[in-house]
C-alpha cells in the first residue's frame, strides 16, 4: 500500500494521460461486443464533442491542479481534516477512508447539488443531454461544471485532510469508475446487481441518465454505491426500457454540436415534462 500511495504522489502526467486514454480504449473495445443498446449512430461522430469536453475537463483540471497540491500539503502539515483527527489506524484503512470521503464530497454531493440547484442543473444538462450514453459521455462536462467539480473535491480536500498521493489515487479510480458506469456495455444482470451493493454499477448509472424525472433525480454516486443507499437516493428500473437524454431538452441535433452544449447552460430553464410512475423491478 505504501509503495501505491509513494507512485500516486508523484505520478507523471503521461501516466494518468494513459489511464484517461487506457480506460476509454478498453470500455470502448468492451462495447461492441457487449453492447447493452444497439445504437444506430455512427461512433466517432459521436464521440467528437465528448471528445472535446474532456479536452475542457483536462485543462481545467490542469490549470486549477496546484490548489489541490497546496491544500493537500496544508492538510497534511497541520494534521487537519477528518482521517487526521481519528485514532490512529493501518495505511490501508487510512486510504480508504480518505477515498471514501473524497467520493462522497467530490462526487455524490457535487452531483446532489447540481441537480438540487436550478443554475448548476442547467450547467450540468450537458453531461445529461447525450441520447446514446457510452463510455465517451463520463467526461462530457461544460467547462463551468469541470470549475464546479473541481471546487467541490478542493473542499473534500480540505474537510478530509488527504494527502496528495490518495487524491490523485482517487482520482484515478473516480475517472475509471465513470466510464465503467457510462460505458454501453450488458453484464449479466446478477452480477451487476452484486457489483451496485458496494460500486456503482452500468445498470445502476444508467437509471441516472433516464430522461424523466424520478429517475434523473438518483443513484448520484460516481465509485460507492453506499451513498445513494444511506441516502435514500438509490434507484431501480428497467435497463431495457431507459430512454437517454433530458425531456426538456430533445433536440438531438442541438445536443450533438458542440457550439450548442456551450450555449446549453445560458437557456432559461423548462419545467421537467413529469413525473414518470415508479415500478418495482
Amino acid at each position: 500500500m505504501e509503495t501505491l500511495i509513494n507512485y500516486f504522489e508523484t505520478i507523471p502526467s503521461l501516466h494518468r494521460s494513459l489511464i484517461l486514454v487506457g480506460g476509454i480504449t478498453f470500455f470502448w473495445v468492451l462495447e461492441g461486443a457487449v453492447p447493452l443498446v444497439r445504437f444506430s449512430y455512427k461512433k466517432w461522430n459521436h464521440a467528437l464533442p465528448n471528445f472535446f469536453f474532456t479536452l475542457t475537463t483536462i485543462i481545467v483540471n490542469f490549470a486549477l491542479a496546484f490548489l489541490l497540491l497546496k491544500t493537500a500539503d496544508w492538510t497534511v502539515s497541520n494534521e487537519f481534516g477528518i482521517i487526521n483527527w481519528l485514532p490512529e489506524m493501518p495505511l490501508w484503512a487510512y486510504v480508504l477512508l480518505g477515498v471514501l470521503f473524497l467520493d462522497f464530497i467530490g462526487a455524490y454531493l457535487a452531483h446532489l447539488t447540481e441537480h438540487k440547484v436550478k443554475s448548476l442543473w442547467m450547467i450540468h444538462l450537458v453531461h445529461h443531454t447525450d441520447h446514446n450514453v457510452d463510455t465517451t459521455t463520463a467526461n462530457r462536462h461544460h467547462p463551468l461544471e469541470s470549475v464546479i467539480r473541481f471546487m467541490f473535491t478542493l473542499l473534500g480536500v480540505f474537510l478530509v485532510g488527504t494527502p496528495i498521493g490518495i487524491v490523485m489515487l482517487y482520482q484515478s479510480l473516480s475517472l475509471v469508475a465513470s466510464q465503467f458506469g457510462h460505458a454501453n456495455i450488458k453484464l449479466p444482470k446478477k452480477v451487476d446487481k452484486l457489483i451496485s451493493y458496494v460500486f456503482v454499477s452500468p445498470d445502476m448509472h444508467k437509471v441516472h441518465h433516464h430522461y424523466k424525472l424520478p429517475f434523473t433525480d438518483s443513484n448520484y454516486g460516481n465509485i460507492f454505491s453506499i451513498w445513494d443507499r444511506i441516502f435514500g437516493t438509490y434507484m431501480q428500473y428497467d435497463r431495457d426500457a431507459i430512454v437517454y437524454g433530458v425531456d426538456t431538452f430533445p433536440d438531438e441535433v442541438e445536443n450533438s454540436s458542440i457550439k450548442g452544449l456551450l450555449k446549453q447552460p445560458f437557456h432559461r430553464y423548462r419545467k421537467p415534462t413529469g413525473i414518470e410512475k415508479v415500478e418495482s423491478v
